[in-house]
């Protein structure tokens, strides 16, 4: 079964970034997934722009941007500047008075738009963005701490997300609290992807590659 799986690197060694950059792209790692928080919009601040343009340099692999900061058009050339085509850039719909606009300019730039839905934002109210962008970042958890549990309602959600995709054209994507269990649960449905951060991937005393390797060969 093919499935991706993102490195959330707000949870990386940062004393040591670059040999972890290189060490998740030699294991097998989808993507690199980067968190950018302004301390406003989430209760917290993470990666900078920085730390994106470094690990957009340094790796050949795919960044994930999930920018939770607020009214992101107000700063999205400074980030698209520095990404490449086929890179995503996910922004928080009740970030922006006028998401469409902001994802418009995602797209104009050669990039993959997508949307990131917080565990209280219901499906009804992001409809009409479905059919704009390419990919739907579910957050299982509330945004802007690691380590956090999974709340067990934002299933359903999935589940409404899941009957959509194939006529709105996008894919589903996991963020927060993954766990092998919800891989092997959502993946076999129809989830794309799967964000990796202290749950399963970093802190487990193994190389990447065969923490990966583990996490592919998963029993469905």
């Amino acid at each position: 079964m093919n499935f991706e799986l993102m490195a959330s690197m707000m949870c990386a060694d940062y004393g040591h970034l670059e040999t972890e950059v290189k060490d998740l792209e030699a294991g097998g790692i989808d993507s690199f997934h980067i968190d950018i928080m302004d301390g406003r919009y989430v209760p917290n601040f993470a990666m900078s722009l920085n730390d994106m343009k470094y690990i957009a340099k340094a790796s050949s692999k795919p960044v994930d941007v999930h920018l939770m900061i607020e009214h992101p058009n107000n700063r999205i050339q400074l980030f698209l500047e520095h990404l490449r085509p086929g890179d995503t850039v996910y922004i928080h719909p009740e970030a922006e008075y006028h998401p469409s606009t902001t994802l418009q300019s995602i797209i104009n730039a050669g990039m993959l738009p997508g949307i990131a839905i917080n565990p209280g934002t219901s499906v009804e109210t992001v409809m009409e963005m479905l059919r704009i962008v390419e990919k739907v970042l579910v957050m299982s958890v509330n945004p802007g701490n690691a380590g956090q549990m999974y709340l067990p309602y934002v299933g359903k959600k999935i589940t409404k997300l899941l009957a959509l995709k194939e006529e709105m054209d996008f894919e589903i994507y996991w963020d927060g609290a993954c766990s092998a269990d919800k891989i092997k649960e959502y993946a076999p449905r129809g989830v794309k992807g799967f964000v990796l951060g202290t749950t399963l991937l970093f802190g487990k005393g193994k190389a990447y590659g065969e923490t990966l390797q583990d996490i592919k060969e998963l029993r469905f």
